[in-house]
């Protein structure tokens, strides 16, 4: 099984939306969007996702043990790499709720499995990295590059990630006056999750993005891939404008 995480599905921008609602300070509308989510999720994978914001958005700690427990079933049911990396984020979760009930024993064995699935990832590919250079097949991409984001800011990692659309949207978003190109690669040593979204807004690291400070090898090129339409190509740059948050790199 090798599930896409997909921004446009719809439990997802439901619970994208549940987030915003958060972050004005409307705890309650961001409760029945959450609860929505759920109620409209058709599959273990939406169920997951919807479980893990419904169960961060309860006051009693039973309610949230229970919808964390819920999410990490869905996630075990599921069994794909794509979803493997929220496991650790789910039973550290898990462990303090049975922190908070005085179930020592619960809390132990918990946090005992939230280190077993920590580590490096995983993810055997394949991998992407989004550009406008123009290169070819053998070439390296390696760290020192500016962000597409902070243009102020030298890069000590390079940045791929094994969803095409999010390599395309790296594309659309990078500096140079160059075609959009996303480039199939292989990395020449170890990597690691990208701080920038593990754990952020989703558990784990669903998207799939990692960074490493070794190059990564140019095999070969992907053609297609969602291209951005005018409109979010726009909606993105403003993101982009307005965002406070820091880039760790």
């Amino acid at each position: 099984m090798n599930i896409k995480f997909d921004p446009n599905n719809i439990i997802i921008k439901l619970c994208v939306m549940g987030m915003g609602l958060e972050d004005s300070g409307k705890a309650e509308e961001a409760s029945t969007m959450f609860q929505k989510a759920l109620n409209e999720a058709t599959d273990d994978y939406e169920k997951f996702i919807a479980a893990y914001h419904l169960a961060r958005q309860q006051k009693n700690i039973t309610d949230k043990l229970k919808w964390m427990e819920t999410s990490l079933q869905c996630a075990l049911n599921i069994n794909d790499d794509n979803v493997k990396s929220a496991y650790s984020t789910l039973y550290v979760n898990i462990a303090k709720c049975y922190e908070e009930l005085c179930d020592s024993d619960n809390a132990k064995i918990n946090y005992e499995l939230s280190e077993l699935y920590k580590g490096a990832p995983s993810d055997k590919g394949p991998f992407y990295h989004g550009t406008k250079a123009d290169l070819k097949v053998g070439d390296l991409l390696t760290p020192g590059g500016i962000s597409n984001y902070k243009p102020e800011l030298k890069m000590n990692h390079i940045y791929f990630t094994a969803n095409a659309n999010g390599a395309g949207l790296a594309a659309a978003l990078a500096k140079g006056e160059g075609r959009e190109r996303v480039y199939i690669i292989e990395p020449t040593g170890e990597f690691e999750n990208d701080p920038n979204l593990t754990d952020k807004k989703f558990p784990g690291n669903l998207t799939r993005s990692y960074r490493s400070q070794e190059p990564l090898r140019i095999i070969g090129e992907e053609t297609e891939w969602a291209k951005l339409t005018t409109t979010d190509r726009h909606e993105w740059h403003e993101k982009l404008a307005k965002s406070k948050g820091e880039i760790i790199d």
